[in-house]
């Protein structure tokens, strides 16, 4: 992972401009290193404007600024086109979308008419006028801030545009440190000078591309889909989650994984994001909200049901055991490369390894940085044991580690 340290820079980068925010920092980067869209809901003056412009001066994007009012235009988003008299042409004049980085100010004080300009843009990046598709430059982010639902002169989102938002942060009062920091003399133009570029548009691709290829095992997938069939079969909620949110909660625990520093997926990184992902895709039945519930007491509620996937008991080779791991899985502690080229065991997946022979079979653990020989005791055959160096960084809480090795005691 080249450019790892380079995200981990535009995270604390962002950090001076926004003080105490480390965790929606980090929420609204993940997002962005997925390849997603965000929404900040929030009341006016906590900051969430200067968010969204911290992460265009960090990574130096060209960065287009919207403030919805009732009396934009569609045109005013997507473009639109002149007949050039010269030419007997219609010309493309690009509208405001075509940036890197669009923040969208309180978008829900706009018509519904303008709101759906953005549904195509999101969804495929391009932008459709008078039957001609344009494509958006890459890479192309949407930040959209809101103010609650209730506020003067505010409409509800539709549903199918929320649905494309990867997460929704809330940005709440900064605590009490915070704030006296920006009381100290600092104002709101000072604190984004103090934010200089450690990427670029090329390095951003770059680590996007890097989160895309980051190892996600079929426990892990499995995990997902159980969490998005128990929202949809719960009673209490009218709309649970849609295969979208499926895909942008892979996406997301990916991210997450990758600014941990791993190549692969853990059960942790899948339950840090989920709130974010659900939280504004949920809606609640009449009968839930009459009874008190909240979509977070729901969110909360199906992680504790649906079950997680998590190691067992260690055995001597330090090897685990997954519940519920079908024959043949095998999986690493580490994530090193287990022998065979181009074998990725990507932390997760181990199968057997031709190259080490009939009946070999392929393990993995945190050592010494050498690679050893099974014991003899070891009656699965000949094994191959790839070492991770003692210093490598590990979660907290490690991923599902299995082994069906037919022959250990």
């Amino acid at each position: 992972m080249q450019y790892n340290q380079k995200a981990v820079d535009v995270a604390a980068e962002v950090s001076k401009a926004v003080f105490g925010k480390p965790q929606t920092i980090r929420t609204i980067w993940m997002a962005m290193l997925a390849g997603g869209h965000v929404l900040i809901e929030d009341i006016p003056g906590v900051g969430k404007t200067t968010l969204a412009l911290a992460f265009a001066r960090a990574l130096e994007l060209n960065e287009s600024r919207v403030q919805f009012t009732p009396d934009v235009l569609p045109s005013d988003i997507v473009g639109f086109t002149v007949f050039q008299k010269e030419t007997g042409r219609l010309v493309y004049h690009p509208g405001s979308v075509m940036c890197n980085l669009f923040l969208g100010d309180e978008i829900n004080r706009t018509s519904s008419r303008t709101q759906s300009a953005l549904l195509e843009v999101m969804e495929e990046g391009t932008v459709t006028v008078d039957g001609v598709t344009h494509p958006v430059p890459a890479p192309f982010t949407v930040i959209a801030t809101e103010n609650p639902v209730g506020a003067a002169g505010t409409q509800m989102l539709p549903q199918s545009q929320l649905d494309r938002f990867t997460v929704c942060v809330v940005m709440g009062y900064p605590d009490t440190e915070a704030e006296m920091q920006m009381l100290a003399g600092r104002g709101q133009r000072t604190l984004l000078e103090q934010v200089h570029p450690v990427a670029n548009q090329a390095d951003l691709l770059a680590m996007q591309k890097e989160v895309a290829g980051v190892f996600i095992h079929e426990l892990m997938y499995r995990y997902i889909v159980d969490l998005a069939q128990a929202s949809r079969k719960d009673p209490r909620l009218a709309l649970g989650l849609s295969p979208r949110a499926s895909l942008a909660l892979a996406g997301m625990a990916r991210a997450a994984a990758y600014l941990a520093g791993r190549d692969f997926v853990a059960p942790q990184d899948v339950t840090a994001v989920f709130a974010d992902v659900a939280r504004h895709r949920l809606v609640l039945a009449d009968q839930a909200k009459a009874g008190g519930e909240t979509v977070d007491v729901v969110i909360d509620d199906l992680l504790r049901t649906v079950p997680r996937p998590r190691p067992d008991k260690a055995d001597r080779h330090g090897r685990y055991t997954v519940l519920g791991a079908g024959p043949g899985v095998a999986v690493c502690r580490c994530g090193a490369d287990a022998g065979a080229a181009g074998r990725r065991a990507a932390g997760i997946f181990l199968a057997a390894d031709p190259a080490a022979g009939a009946g070999s079979a392929v393990l993995a653990r945190q050592g010494g940085g050498r690679t050893d020989r099974a014991r003899p005791a070891c009656r699965a055959g000949p094994a191959l044991c790839a070492d991770r160096a003692a210093d490598q960084p590990q979660p907290a809480a490690h991923p599902p580690i299995a082994d069906t090795g037919a022959g250990h005691r």
